[in-house]
Formats: structure tokens, sequence, C-alpha cells
């Protein structure tokens, strides 16, 4: 039995940091373990120009402890007003990492997102004429699609046609869900312009832990968790190695009064024990030797970034009880806590 595993520090291609007091308090948790990280632009108001961005890293920078090496990777909010010029000059002084495509309503604080795909081609073209990424959040936000169907229908709608029209641009399926999202990327990946990123929180929930018993508010997020069958398909692209799967955690801190209300916020803040969760399921599969695969290289290949130096360490332990997280505005932040107890811990040696 494993009982320490050391690997190459990894880095998580989807978190959110926030704003203000919330961003002071969940990037440390973030930069103690991963060495860089794909910053979400949806803020209030979002990130959408080159300036707002490099703006936005200095902030997260600014959070970071002394003495600690991490990265932030900036993403601009894609809009039907999205300046081409503007985001090819983010990206090529290195101030962008990629660009995130959000349906609009289709999650939180995407109401500028798009409409009509089709309207940002322009863009589109650019991007892939450039090889920057674009970051997609694959769920159509039409009202009529049962909400348990808005990834798989996302594929047909809006993907094959995209990747018909554009195929050479490099797409990143965020927070796969569902068994036909597996299956698409695992079809379409090995051409080396689609992958998608897993959560911790999707791999071990499923819509019984969410809905079972009593509505679980720290469970929600979107995409919505889904049948079992769809977990365990998502297992089995984590823990397979295969190059086009890597991690995103999309942590998502809200404060406990807009989790727990009436109409409580999307989202799951597993920034506390991320790279734990993630090795708890890969150690359930018997497949820890695939998880530096999935954490450390996959993502950083893709995204054309040199592997980190330092590693990562994790360690069995007794089951560990998850702190609630306290800004200095003393907001309250809940972490996400699996339902099965947490067995390991992590620390990084650089």
């Amino acid at each position: 039995m494993t009982e320490i595993l050391t690997i190459i520090r990894p880095d998580d291609f989807h978190a959110h940091f926030r704003t203000g007091d919330l961003l002071r308090a969940v990037v440390p948790l973030t930069a103690a373990i991963f060495g860089r990280a794909v910053a979400m632009p949806n803020l209030r108001p979002p990130v959408t120009t080159t300036a707002r961005a490099k703006t936005y890293r200095e902030e997260i920078l600014a959070a970071v402890p002394h003495g600690v090496s991490f990265e932030p990777l900036m993403t601009l909010y894609l809009t039907d007003l999205t300046d081409a010029n503007d985001l090819q000059r983010g990206f090529e002084e290195k101030i962008l990492s990629a660009a995130k495509l959000y349906p609009a309503n289709a999650t939180t604080n995407s109401e500028f997102g798009i409409s009509n795909i089709k309207r940002i081609y322009p863009v589109l073209e650019r991007m892939q004429k450039i090889g920057m990424p674009v970051l997609m959040h694959g769920e159509v936000a039409d009202a009529v699609v049962d909400i348990f169907d808005r990834e798989a229908v996302f594929i047909e709608r809006v993907l094959v046609p995209l990747r018909r029209d554009f195929p050479a641009l490099k797409i990143v399926m965020e927070h796969i869900t569902t068994e036909e999202a597996v299956d698409y990327v695992r079809e379409e990946g090995g051409k080396g312009t689609l992958a998608a990123t897993v959560t911790a929180h999707h791999l071990h929930i499923n819509r019984n832990a969410l809905l079972a018993g009593g509505v679980r508010p720290h469970y929600y997020c979107l995409p919505i968790a889904k049948r079992e069958k769809h977990r365990q398909a998502l297992i089995k692209a984590a823990t397979s190695g295969e190059k086009m799967f890597f991690l995103g955690t999309d942590s998502a801190p809200h404060a406990l009064s807009a989790k727990e209300s009436s109409c409580g916020c999307a989202g799951c803040f597993t920034s506390v024990t991320a790279f734990e969760l993630y090795a708890q399921i890969f150690d359930e599969a018997g497949k820890l030797d695939k998880l530096e695969a999935f954490a450390s290289i996959n993502g950083a290949r893709f995204y054309g970034l040199p592997i980190n130096q330092g590693s990562a360490i994790l360690r069995k332990i007794t089951p560990r009880h998850i702190k609630p997280i306290l800004t200095q505005d003393a907001q309250t932040i809940m972490p996400f806590e699996p339902p099965s107890p947490l067995l390991w811990e992590a620390s990084v040696s650089v």
C-alpha cells in the first residue's frame, strides 16, 4: 500500500479567485500546492481587456505569500464586443494564456457571455491563427433543455460544428461531467487540439450526493453533478493517463450566506484540499501511478508550458476534518467535504 507519493508539482488549469478579501483568502490555498493556475475572468465587471487582465494578475500576485513560487495564467472573458487585436496583443505579450467562452447565463456571472457563437467567429478565427486556446463552459443555456442534458446538447449543437469550422482551434472543454463528453474528447483529442479538464468534486459526487436525503448546497455546482455512470466515466478518463485529460479544479468560493440561501450560488470550493481529493480518487482506482500525468504534465503540454520545477508530496493520514475559511471581512467560506473521509495530505518541496 502506498503511504507516501512524490510527483512533479501540479498545476490547476481552472480556478476562481474572485477579488478583494475573498481573493486574499483563497489565493494562498492554491499557491501552496499548485505551481500555476488558470484564473477565471468572470468577475463583476468581467475581465474583458488585456489591461484589465494585467491589473487582475497584479492583484492575484499581491495575495501570494512571501517566498511562495506561483504563476497565475490569465484569461479574457469573451463577449460579442471582444477586440481581436487587443486579445492577440495580450497573448503575444504573454499577459493572456487563453480566452474563456461562457454561454450567456449558463453559470455564475455569465450574463455578458455569448448568446450566438457565430457573432465571435472573427475572434475565434484570430485565436486559431495565433494558437491561443479557448476555454469553453460546455453547456447550452437554453431553458427548454433539461439541466442534466445541457452538456451533451452543447457537444452536438455547438462543439461539433465549431470544430468543423475551426479544425485547428485549440479548445479545452472545461469541467466535463458526462460519459458523452469523455467519449467525444477521447475520440477527438488525439489530434492535439481538443482537451478537457476534470474537477475533483465531480470525481467524488454524483447527483444522489447532491439531492438524496435533502439538498446539500455545498455540492451544488454548474455543470451539475450527474448519474453514477457518468462519475465512473470521469474517473476512468482522469486516471487513464491519456494526454487529453488534465486537472482543473473549478474551485469556486462563495460566502456561506450565498450558498446556504433560498437560491444558493453554484460552485464547489475545493482549494483547501483539492490535490488530496484527486489523490484519493486515484488511490481508490489503483491508479496513483497515473496522477503525475493528469496533474503535472498533460495540461502543461497542451498549453505549451514548461513542466514545473519542484515536487508535491502526498502522505496517507488518518481521516481529517476540513475547517471553514474566514476572510478578513469576516465572511465564512465552507470548503467542499467529500462523502467519504479524506485520507491524504499534500505539501510541496521546491
